[in-house]
């Protein structure tokens, strides 16, 4: 028999329903006696580098290290070197994260569903930081090396518009722009050409996309 996959991934645009198919999924897992464990990850925002941001800016203040999605905080991290250790810190962070705690997890016999993972975080840093060439890094290769393979991805999409009505509904406190929605989903589709996901689409019940998603994960278990 097929073994049970314990590393299972989900990406895709907001709005397109992301944690209601891991919540979906993760009480189906428990209901047949896995033991599922929900990891939300985004390079620089783990719970761990969070902490790190807190006692900073305790340290030195938040003049020096802004919070949210300001334009003192776009301006802060728009320097080189600021840039640079923040990018370093948050790669490093990851390896931590991928390399040693999933695998930890899934060798301790556990289901990792994972929301998000590294090639979500190879767009945001792509979208946020276009021209520091992080991807040419030892370190960036290093955190690809390090970080597990899934055992199934699932790709989650909607269009532009339907993410913006449903970021709105939510009230997203800091949504997408049109714009980076629209370069976001780009960059999706480039990297779907190379990584096996499993592109759904969301404009569906949820309970078809449960069953999808149900029927692809169970399908080795007899």
């Amino acid at each position: 028999m097929k073994k049970f996959p314990t590393l299972i991934v989900f990406s895709g645009i907001d709005g397109a329903g992301k944690s209601t198919q891991i919540a979906n999924l993760s009480s189906t897992l428990s209901e047949r006696g896995k033991r599922p464990v929900c990891l939300w990850s985004r390079g620089g925002y783990t719970p761990v580098f969070h902490a790190a941001k807190v006692f900073a800016r305790r340290v030195l203040g938040k003049k020096v290290i802004p919070t949210g999605r300001t334009e003192a905080r776009s301006k802060t991290l728009g320097k080189g070197w600021v840039q640079t250790v923040w990018l370093i810190l948050a790669l490093a962070d990851l390896a931590l994260l991928y390399g040693i705690y999933v695998r930890w997890l899934r060798l301790s016999g556990r289901v990792v569903i994972a929301d998000r993972y590294l090639y979500d975080t190879w767009i945001d840093f792509t979208l946020n930081f276009p021209n520091s060439r992080f991807q040419e890094w030892l370190l960036w290769k290093f955190v690809t090396w390090v970080t597990p393979s899934p055992d199934h991805s699932f790709l989650l999409l909607i269009p532009v518009e339907d993410s913006l009505v449903r970021s709105r509904q939510k009230f997203e406190p800091f949504p997408d722009s049109e714009e980076t929605l629209l370069q976001r989903l780009t960059l999706y589709h480039k990297l779907k050409q190379n990584e096996a996901w499993r592109t759904i689409n969301c404009l569906r019940s949820i309970e078809d996309i449960s069953d999808e998603i149900r029927q692809t994960v169970f399908a080795g278990e007899q």
